[in-house]
């Protein structure tokens, strides 16, 4: 295992040292229950058992919660007793793990070919209960997300804004909420991808034309369970990939170090299947989340090379309130001095703030020429 360690010798000199990983990874050796041997015969790959198991969690409490949202009977205090219960499972306990499940399950199939058809149960029945329409995270996130590398090209690019301001990140949010799903339907478009692009328009039109029908069963339980989930959950997402890729090098975009970060060592990667570790995950989108934590180990000193962004014990909800409160200083604190790259806090502090700079597209174009 390639690490670098070096005793501090000045107290400005930034703290954070490449230390001994805590994040999770397979563990051959772990028993195996009866239940869990029936659940393997029909997964793709065993390691992606704990899947099986929040899936459950979910569709034993999440989604007759929300049935019971509709009843006629359910009224007054007990509703809203139901409500409180539903939106705290939903956002306080499932909404990450669910949505990093999701995302590694559109990577990689959960489910063998022969089983193919339990394939649809998370973007087509849990999905929805997160704000997840159905396809259309898939098209966007492998359709043109990971193809355009948060280029120019990618319509959720992160390039052309100032990755430090609030007002950046609301211009951001606001052009994603009123623009993204038209841009995404042209971006497939006009790279030929016709078959996603019909996954897109068909899992967004059944979700409208649902979603208006229940609004006149129960108005109240339709905006809790399908209306509010959309709005919560595509700020969430785009929160994640502005934090996720607020650090671009723009002497090198498409550099897969240098446009994205790796959070070390902190409990979100146990919560959320590794998703910390962003800049692997770029570099092979289909790598499995249980085998990040040793890729970095054994590729630390290309990270180093690069230049790349590591931090140790925070993730992408601290980054982007540090960015958006310009707390610069905490994000040094928590960076990681891979080869003693940078001799204080000043030095890294330099490096963070060029890398959030916005980039004009007069400079990709000279670039390119």
């Amino acid at each position: 295992m390639s690490q670098f360690t070096v005793e501090p010798i000045d107290p400005y000199v930034p703290m954070k040292y490449l230390a001994a990983l805590t994040d999770p990874v397979y563990d051959q050796t772990a028993p195996v229950s009866r239940l869990d041997a029936f659940f393997l015969e029909y997964l793709q790959d065993k390691r992606d058992l704990p899947f099986v198991y929040l899936t459950l969690q979910i569709s034993f409490t999440l989604l007759p919660l929300a049935i019971l949202l509709f009843v006629p009977a359910v009224t007054g205090w007990v509703w809203w007793a139901v409500l409180a219960v539903y939106m705290g499972l939903s956002n306080a306990r499932f909404r990450g793990p669910y949505g990093l499940m999701q995302h590694c399950t559109s990577h990689r199939v959960f489910f063998k070919k022969k089983y193919g058809y339990l394939n649809h149960y998370l973007p087509w029945v849990i999905g929805p209960l997160f704000g997840q329409t159905p396809e259309t995270y898939f098209t966007h996130h492998l359709g043109m997300h990971h193809p355009e590398n948060n280029l120019p090209d990618d319509e959720s690019s992160t390039m052309f804004y100032q990755r430090d301001s609030l007002q950046s990140f609301l211009q951001y949010l606001g052009d994603f909420f009123v623009q993204g799903l038209p841009k995404l339907a042209r971006y497939l478009t006009r790279r030929n991808k016709l078959t996603l692009r019909h996954r897109l328009v068909r899992g967004e039109s059944i979700y409208l034309v649902v979603t208006l029908a229940l609004c006149f069963v129960n108005l109240p339980a339709t905006i809790a369970v399908f209306i509010f989930p959309v709005v919560m959950g595509r700020v969430v997402m785009m929160l994640g990939n502005w934090s996720q890729h607020a650090f671009i090098d723009a002497n090198a975009p498409d550099n897969c170090y240098k446009n994205s970060v790796t959070c070390i060592n902190t409990n979100y990667n146990h919560k959320c299947w590794n998703d910390g570790y962003h800049i692997s995950h770029h570099l092979r989108p289909a790598m499995h989340w249980t085998d990040h934590p040793h890729h970095f180990q054994q590729n630390v000193q290309q990270y180093a090379q690069n230049d790349a962004i590591v931090f140790d014990g925070i993730h992408f909800l601290h980054i982007f309130a540090y960015l958006m409160t310009k707390r610069y200083d905490l994000l040094a604190k928590n960076f990681v001095n891979l080869g003693e790259r940078y001799a204080d806090d000043a030095a890294v502090i330099e490096l963070l703030k060029s890398r959030t700079q916005r980039i004009a597209r007069p400079v990709l174009v000279a670039q390119a020429a």
